[in-house]
C-alpha cells in the first residue's frame, strides 16, 4: 500500500464532508477509492482526493451532483470556478487555524459551507475516538478561535459562528449524556456547580468542561449563561457543591466581586475556580484557582470531588 493512500475517515475529515457522503459519491458516481490491496479496505489516493475536492467544490457552488461528478472525473487538477478564476474554499473566505491539523481544516471547510451534517458527524466521531478534551483542544478550539479572529478582522462569518456553536453544543451535550448513562453518575451526587459569570453569554467552554467531567465520572450541575450573582449564591446554598466553576470569556464580565461572594458564602465551596480568559490572574481574590486549560480544570474538579474533597465539605 502506498504512503499516500488514505482511509474514508481521513478523506472525509480533509474534505469536511460526512463519510456517508463519500459512500454516496462512490456508489452513484464512481468517485471511490482506487487503491486496493488484497485483505485490506480500499484506500483513496491523491488523485482520488483531487477528484473529490472538485466534486465538493462544485456541489457547494450549486452544480448538480451528476454534473459535478462528470467534471471531477474529467479534469480533477485544472478545474476553475465559474467566472474563469480558481476559487478558494468558502468563496474566497478562509478561517485562520494556525498549526491545526487536517481534521480541523476539514471541519473549517464544512463550517464555511454551512454543512451542519458534516460538522455534527465529524465532531461526534472525534469525541468518540479521542475524548472530549482532545477534541476540544485539537479540533474545536482552533476552529472557534479562528472564526472569532476572522469576525474581529472583517465583521463576517456570524452565520458560521452560529451554526458551529449549535453543532458543538449538541455534540457536547450528547457526549455528556452518553457518559452519564455509561458511568452511572446520574445516580450519584452532583458535587460540582458550573456557571457563567453575570452577563456572560459564551457557554461553550463550560459545556466542554461539563462533558469532560461526565467522561471522568464526576457529577455536576450546569447553570449555563448569564447567571446573576444572587442566583449563583442561591444555587450554592441549595446544593452545597464542593467546587464551583465560574466562566468568563471577556474582561467586561469578569468582576472579582462575584468570586469574593462565593468565598464568603455561608456554604462556601471547598474550591472556587475562575475559568476563562476574562479573569485577570493578578486581580483574583486569595483562595481562587485559575486553571490554565480544560485539562487542568478537569483535574482540579476531579481531585476535589474525591473522598478527601467530600470530607472537607462535610
Amino acid at each position: 500500500m502506498t504512503d499516500e493512500a488514505l482511509s474514508a475517515g481521513v478523506v472525509a475529515k480533509r474534505l469536511g464532508v460526512a463519510v456517508t457522503t463519500l459512500r454516496t459519491w462512490h456508489q452513484r458516481y464512481g468517485l471511490g477509492p482506487s487503491e486496493h490491496v488484497p485483505g485490506h479496505h480500499r484506500r483513496y489516493t491523491s488523485a482520488d482526493l483531487a477528484r473529490l475536492e472538485v466534486m465538493r467544490r462544485l456541489t457547494t457552488e450549486g452544480v448538480s451532483p451528476a454534473e459535478a461528478a462528470r467534471w471531477a472525473r474529467q479534469s480533477p487538477g485544472t478545474l476553475v470556478a465559474r467566472g474563469g478564476r480558481r476559487r478558494r474554499d468558502g468563496g474566497g473566505t478562509t478561517i485562520p487555524l494556525g498549526r491545526a491539523g487536517p481534521a480541523a481544516r476539514g471541519l473549517a471547510r464544512a463550517a464555511l459551507r454551512l454543512d451542519g451534517a458534516a460538522l455534527s458527524e465529524t465532531i461526534s466521531c472525534a469525541i468518540a475516538a479521542d475524548g472530549v478534551i482532545a477534541t476540544w483542544d485539537r479540533l474545536l478550539c482552533p476552529l472557534l478561535v479562528g472564526i472569532g479572529q476572522r469576525y474581529a478582522a472583517t465583521g463576517e462569518l456570524i452565520e458560521v459562528e452560529h451554526l458551529v456553536s449549535r453543532c458543538v453544543s449538541a455534540a457536547l451535550g450528547a457526549a455528556a449524556s452518553s457518559a452519564v448513562a455509561s458511568t452511572g453518575t446520574a445516580h450519584g451526587p452532583s458535587r460540582v456547580l458550573l456557571s457563567c459569570a453575570d452577563e456572560e453569554q459564551h457557554s461553550l467552554p463550560l459545556e466542554a468542561l461539563a462533558a469532560a467531567l461526565a467522561e471522568a465520572g464526576v457529577g455536576h450541575r450546569m447553570l449555563g449563561a448569564r447567571v446573576p450573582p444572587a442566583a449563583l449564591l442561591a444555587a450554592v446554598d441549595r446544593t452545597g457543591p464542593v467546587a464551583v466553576v465560574l466562566w468568563s470569556q471577556t474582561r467586561a464580565t469578569a468582576d472579582p466581586a462575584q468570586l469574593t461572594a462565593l468565598l464568603t458564602a455561608p456554604s462556601r465551596p471547598v474550591l472556587v475556580i475562575a475559568a476563562g480568559p476574562g479573569w485577570p490572574a493578578r486581580a483574583l481574590p486569595v483562595g481562587v484557582v485559575r486553571p490554565a486549560d480544560l485539562t487542568e480544570a478537569v483535574s482540579l474538579t476531579v481531585a476535589v470531588s474525591g473522598p478527601l474533597g467530600r470530607q472537607a465539605a462535610s
